[in-house]
């Protein structure tokens, strides 16, 4: 874009994007400045010059233009990871709709200083003989602390400083007076936090298949040829998709090129890692929200001064500052945790696309089940297709049983457990072989409601009900609200109300009832507060140390426990009474994930899914793992009303203090795209439609009020064109109460 002013930041640091300033670009460089240029500025009132970096161009002067420095000049061959972060922030804002300072916050890495650690030795500077007379006379001069010291120091020449204050415990003065002498010197050397705590011999690799290794072949030909480009893997569970990102990730490393490893959650990090880590040493690290922010910013340190090559986390890894990029991989594709829910609510997906772009990278997409897009895009001929479709152990997929609930309750069995998954579990405890209960519910209990008039537990400040917690809580899971449990209810009296019993808690302790001798683990939100529980779970689970692990979706992705030979899928269908038109996509990839734990060594594995709807075409497609069948179905339904990835939609979203100024808000934006429509009466591919608005979702959340309408178009361009126009209108309304964002293919509702 050209434009006459430039906003500039003047201090990278990400504790200071908040604070541009404007510029006049001069005649000589328009057309030439851009977004994540590097330009030397006048600024104070000295005008002493120094370098910035412009995060946006605009026609717009923002303050009065007589007043307004110029631009100096281009700063020359200041090309950085700064200047690539710069341009992916301007990329983001208007790809996706937010500031600038919150897209810059977004992809620079946390520079809030933080402390560097020191590793501190204390080294003998005499000779062993000088050491033993001078040891002498402090022993006549009574000095024992001095004493103790040389007399380590005579057969050491360098002691750590922890022994020597701690064990010794020799004072600061002493070593300040005996460095003073040339006696000694205190070393101070400084050190990364390293929040890999693993330690393992380096492993054999293993051999690929035919169809990896022409998996890995072509995508590194490809590469080698300047023909980059984005690549889906669609291998069923167990298929070595992780030995095909490896050794993708060792040809690039050669080739002193980084690689990121993206994640869906933070679970599989322990996995993960320790594979990795045998494979790539310490040029290996890890991101995620369980490091501290001194492991945090030592990661990007080390990234961008070369110390490692690759890093493996969620999608907050993807900006990690490596200063040339070859190849990026995306694991679990599929996952909505992919997509961001603040500002700029970006995909991790297309994200990793543009940051490809501008390193001249390789972007590589693996899963199971692959999300409708990436599959659709691979039909349509832009990402390029593989598929690996057996098992690396030569076993065959579990076996799968869809229990009828309905049938059982007419069978007067009112159990949690199914007469199938009851007999199947007693088989497993018997043959030491281990289980997996997936259910996708958390806390103890669902809602609370009266079985006499139907009254349900609210939170007073959210439109959401209250879940029941042990302890007699009633906990808003959006806002924190609490309060105690209710013996009565509130509006008719009656003592019949309750909670929903289907979380896992409950599952665990009637696992314990019907088979008393079951070790059982659980791991789900509650159990995975503490920074390492995730490690301790799964390596006790993985240890034999438990014959049942009971959890929700964090259970089912992307691990790999040989013993595991049976999966039970509880209340399988839950996922698809959400108000969503992902909802059948969401419950054939959970089903088809948790399927595919059964199974994975040498024993062939069974897989029990209980449901209410075994007709569904999710439950049938996923329980015969068939995800061919299951895409032309979802296919057609999107394609009948306009639904992602046959359109694209942007949910426009509203929120108010007031509940009125959020209505009237809402339905003006609506309007003026509907009067523009109507204008252009377009035909054809081009036609926009205009849904709501209306109240979202969950109407209120903390006291504020949220509307929202959506906008869908066969073409993406033309959405980021009607958000340009809306941001224009709010920009000239100059909005003091409400705040309006911008969704691009929403992942939930609002």
């Amino acid at each position: 874009m050209e434009g006459k002013y430039a906003n500039i930041i003047v201090d990278i640091s990400h504790e200071k994007v908040d604070r541009p300033f404007q510029y006049r670009i001069p005649e000589k460089l328009l057309g030439k400045i851009e977004a994540g240029s590097c330009v030397r500025v006048p600024f104070g009132a000295g005008n002493k010059q120094i370098k910035g970096y412009v995060i946006e161009i605009t026609d717009r002067a923002e303050y009065d233009t007589g007043k307004l420095k110029e631009i100096l000049d281009l700063e020359e061959g200041a090309v950085s990871a700064k200047t690539n972060a710069i341009r992916l922030a301007w990329w983001m804002k208007t790809t996706y709709g937010s500031t600038m300072i919150n897209a810059l916050k977004t992809v620079l890495p946390v520079k809030k200083e933080t402390k560097r650690l020191e590793k501190k030795t204390i080294r003998r500077l005499v000779t062993s003989k000088e050491a033993v007379l001078l040891k002498e006379q402090a022993e006549k001069k009574k000095q024992s602390a001095k004493c103790r010291l040389l007399c380590e120091l005579i057969t050491e020449e360098e002691i750590p400083f922890p022994f020597v204050s701690g064990k010794l415990h020799i004072s600061a003065a002493t070593l300040k007076s005996m460095e003073k002498q040339g006696v000694i010197e205190i070393c101070k050397e400084s050190y990364y936090r390293n929040p890999v705590k693993i330690k393992a011999a380096q492993t054999e690799k293993k051999k690929l298949s035919d169809a990896q290794q022409e998996i890995v072949d072509t995508v590194l030909s490809d590469y080698e040829s300047g023909r980059t480009g984005t690549y889906l893997i669609h291998g069923i569970t167990g298929s070595g998709k992780t030995e095909v990102y490896m050794e993708m990730i060792e040809r690039i490393v050669e080739k002193k090129k980084a690689a990121i490893m993206l994640i869906p959650e933070i679970a599989l990090t322990y996995q993960t890692l320790m594979r990795f880590y045998k494979r790539f040493g310490d040029r290996v690290s890890v991101m995620n929200s369980t490091l501290s922010n001194g492991e945090k910013f030592d990661q990007f340190e080390r990234a961008e001064k070369g110390d490692i090559d690759v890093i493996i986390g969620p999608r907050s890894a993807l900006f990690t500052p490596f200063k040339e990029i070859g190849l990026i991989l995306i694991d679990e594709e599929h996952e909505s945790s992919y997509k961001s829910e603040n500002m700029p609510k970006y995909h991790a997906r297309e994200t990793a696309v543009e940051i490809a772009r501008m390193h001249g990278a390789s972007v590589v997409l693996g899963s199971a089940t692959p999300s409708m897009e990436a599959y659709y895009r691979a039909k349509k001929g832009e990402y390029r297709l593989f598929t690996l479709k057996e098992r690396l152990t030569g076993g065959e997929l579990p076996s799968v049983y869809t229990v009828d609930l309905r049938e059982e309750l007419k069978s007067g069995n009112r159990s949690i457990f199914s007469v199938k998954l009851k007999e199947l579990l007693q088989k497993r405890l018997e043959c030491g072989q281990q289980t997996m209960l997936f259910l996708n519910r958390r806390g103890y209990a669902g809602f609370i409601s009266c079985r006499s008039c139907g009254h349900v537990m609210k939170c007073p400040h959210c439109d959401v009900s209250l879940s029941e917690h042990k302890g007699g809580r009633l906990v808003c899971h959006y806002c924190g609200y609490e309060q105690p449990a209710v013996n009565k209810c509130p509006s008719c009296g009656s003592k019949y109300i309750l909670g929903f019993r289907a979380g896992t808690e409950q599952v665990e302790e009637q696992i314990r009832k019907e088979f008393p001798r079951a070790r059982v683990l659980r791991m789900d939100a509650d159990t995975t507060r503490k920074k390492e529980s995730y490690e301790e779970i799964l390596s006790a689970f993985a240890g034999g140390e438990a014959d049942i692990l009971v959890g929700t979706q964090m259970i089912v992705k992307g691990h790999d426990f040989p013993n595991v030979t049976l999966v039970g899928i509880l209340a399988a269908d839950l996922s698809l009474a959400a108000n969503d038109y992902r909802a059948g996509e969401r419950t054939f990839q959970l089903l088809t994930q948790a399927a595919g734990r059964a199974g994975r060594g040498n024993m062939a594995g069974e897989v029990v899914i209980q449901t209410y709807q075994p007709e569904h075409y999710s439950i049938v497609h996923a329980a015969a793992q068939n995800f061919e069948a299951f895409y032309e179905a979802e296919k057609v339904y999107r394609e009948m009303l306009w639904y992602p990835p046959a359109a694209h939609m942007m949910a426009v979203q509203i929120t108010a203090k007031e509940a009125e100024r959020g209505e009237k808000l809402s339905e003006k934006l609506a309007g003026i795209l509907r009067e523009k429509e109507k204008g252009k009466q377009p035909k054809g591919p081009e036609k926009v439609m205009v849904i709501g608005p209306a109240k979202a979702g969950i109407g209120r959340i903390n006291d504020i009020f949220r509307y929202v309408f959506y906008v869908k178009a066969k073409r993406y361009e033309d959405l980021i064109q009607i958000k340009d126009e809306l941001e224009a209108r709010l920009f000239e309304m100059q909005l003091k109460q409400e705040m309006v964002q911008f969704d691009f293919d929403p992942l939930h509702t609002f």
